[in-house]
């Protein structure tokens, strides 16, 4: 069993004291949940978190309270609290509803976007894929998460981006284990996206949007069926 304490040396940076501190350490064990940092089955100690945040346990445990009213941790008697292990359920009905939502995002940006979001769209795909090109997975995911999120801020509609920013966090939390498999290829999807937006082609961009994500999708239940060590 997997415990804190298998966290990489100076991962956790030690919290700012101003603001409120159970948020705070919400915030900084979730984003570690969310890069897998912390993975899917660890068990996590109040008094091992604590040190590695510089805290006390009482926010620390508040934070698990709230992380395991959400979903992102499991609470169980006599054992203590353990990262969440998705089911493949669970992982196919968020894929499923990100599907549709980004579907809809890139027919709206195609509709909206200016030759200036077009030229952010193009600088963020080349980051991506330079992250690709470095093996740096953890800002090929980042950058991931920023692209889909600036299609989002074009698409202009403000019920279908709060209703993205609730499932983006978990996204990021199945896209990470996938992003190398996915890696170049990840992108030429992005630029085929990106070309469609810009040729106002809003079938295109919602057909190009919805291959990607689904292609993200089937990918990471591929991997679940592989045996551990793969």
């Amino acid at each position: 069993m997997l415990s804190t304490t298998g966290l990489p040396q100076g991962a956790v940076p030690k919290l700012e004291r101003p603001g409120p501190l159970r948020d705070r350490v919400y915030e900084a064990l979730l984003e570690l949940i969310t890069t897998r940092a912390l993975q899917p089955g660890q068990h996590l100690v109040e008094s091992e978190l604590a040190g590695h945040l510089g805290v006390s346990r009482q926010p620390v445990r508040e934070a698990l309270q709230r992380l395991s009213t959400e979903g992102w941790v499991d609470l169980r008697p006599a054992q203590g609290a353990f990262v969440h292990e998705p089911t493949e359920e669970e992982a196919d009905q968020l894929l499923t509803v990100r599907t549709l939502l980004e579907a809809e995002a890139a027919r709206l940006a195609a509709a909206n976007a200016g030759t200036a979001a077009i030229a952010v769209l193009e600088e963020m795909c080349a980051e991506g894929e330079r992250a690709v090109a470095d093996d740096d997975v953890d800002a090929a995911v980042a950058m991931n998460a920023r692209l889909h999120a600036k299609i989002m801020e074009l698409a202009g509609n403000a019920v279908l981006a709060e209703l993205a920013a609730q499932v983006d966090r978990r996204v990021r939390w199945y896209y990470t284990p996938v992003a190398r498999q996915r890696g170049r290829q990840s992108w030429i999807e992005h630029r085929e996206l990106i070309a469609a937006i810009a040729d106002r082609d809003e079938q295109r961009a919602t057909e190009a949007m919805r291959a990607h994500t689904e292609h993200t999708r089937k990918m990471y239940h591929e991997r679940a069926k592989q045996p551990p060590n793969e």
